[in-house]
Formats: structure tokens, sequence, C-alpha cells
């Protein structure tokens, strides 16, 4: 009898780790990439750069993202932003959107340690980085939109 209530604390404590993990998933901030039909071309988990510090650092020194992950950075006002690779070791896809989360733009698999500057035409409040090929992955366009799901991001100037 011990074995099966030992079997059944077991399949019990699992129940918890798995429901914890999901809870804390659902919670965690990710945006979804929008075509202009509405699908859902995917869905990315993300840190936020909301603070100059934490815009200035980046993906920098950064030797791995995973596959659906990646940095959303936040700006206090909407502006024609410029990014640069400077000590950032993965290639990366940019993606710009301006206030209202439309695409203006995508920079690809732009080159790690390099310092030209990259940017796209218009003014973006966000730029979403995630690893090199994701767009063509992804077939993004612009006039796609990125929807904010358990946030509402706000720069913290």
């Amino acid at each position: 009898m011990n074995w099966l209530r030992l079997k059944l604390l077991g399949a019990a404590f699992f129940g918890v780790v798995v429901c914890a993990t999901i809870a804390a998933c659902a919670d965690s901030p990710r945006v979804a990439i929008v075509s202009s039909d509405g699908a859902i071309r995917t869905v990315v988990n993300v840190e936020i750069a909301n603070t100059p510090s934490e815009r200035e650092l980046g993906l920098m020194y950064r030797q791995h993202l995973d596959a659906d992950a990646g940095l959303l950075f936040v700006f206090p006002a909407v502006d024609h932003l410029t990014f640069w690779m400077k000590n950032t070791e993965i290639p990366l896809d940019m993606i710009f959107a301006d206030g209202d989360g439309k695409i203006l733009g995508v920079v690809e698999n732009a080159t790690p340690y390099t310092e030209n500057s990259r940017s796209v035409e218009g003014d973006s409040l966000y730029v979403l980085e995630v690893n090199g090929g994701f767009a063509k992955r992804y077939h993004l366009r612009v006039g796609d939109r990125l929807k904010f799901m358990s946030f509402v991001p706000k720069a913290a100037e």
C-alpha cells in the first residue's frame, strides 16, 4: 500500500509543478505577430527593455536566444530609431513598429559585432529583436501588427 501512496503523492506533485509552470508562462510577457487578415503568424516570449540602461544593453553579450524568444525595446516616444550590433554575439532580426504596433519594416540577419546603423523608414515606438531568420521563417510583412499579451508596454524613460 505504501507504493500506491507514493505513486499518488508523486503524481500530485507532478500536477502541481505542471500547473505552476503553465500559470507562470501565461503571465509572462508575450507578443503575438498578427497578419493584416488577423491570423496569428507566431507568438514570442519577450523580455522587455523599457529603461535607458536596459535599452542600451539590449542583447549584447548573449550567446544564445531561444527560438521563440525576443527582446522588446519600448521607447518613451515615437522617433526614427537606429540600432547597431556592437558586442552582440548572435545574428538578429530587428522588427520596427509604430505606436499602434504596426510593423514598419524589418532589418534581417544583422551581422554580429558590427557598428553599422540599422533602421527602417518611419518613426517607431517599439523594436522587437529576435533570432536572425525569424522574419523570413514566419513570413513577416510590413503592415503586420504586434499584439501585446499579458502586459501593457510602457517606457520607464
